[in-house]
């Protein structure tokens, strides 16, 4: 499989990327590297490779939740820039 120049145009609108025309070719290179690159993983045979959910064969070492200082209501509003009656007031983000 192989990537053209409208396959990575089509990419880089969807990812809402910009490319100049003398990078295009540097890019559409390295896109097909990376294609060739996962197909030559693809030919490995896995049927008998159990998967892994950590690069590491340590086990995490856990504390126990334990209920300490907690603020009160009015404690965590008192330095809040905007608040109403129960809330920190943020900025709008979605339009």
């Amino acid at each position: 499989m192989s990537i053209n120049k409208e396959t990575l145009e089509k990419i880089a609108h969807l990812a809402r990327l910009e490319f100049e025309e003398d990078s295009k070719d540097k890019m559409l290179a390295d896109m097909n590297n990376m294609l060739s690159f996962v197909e030559k993983l693809q030919e490995l045979d896995t049927d008998n490779v159990e998967p892994l959910d950590s690069m590491s064969f340590e086990d995490n070492q856990m504390r126990d939740d334990k209920v300490k200082n907690q603020l009160s209501h009015e404690e965590g509003l008192k330095n809040a820039p905007k608040k109403d009656a129960n809330y920190i007031r943020v900025p709008k983000v979605i339009e």
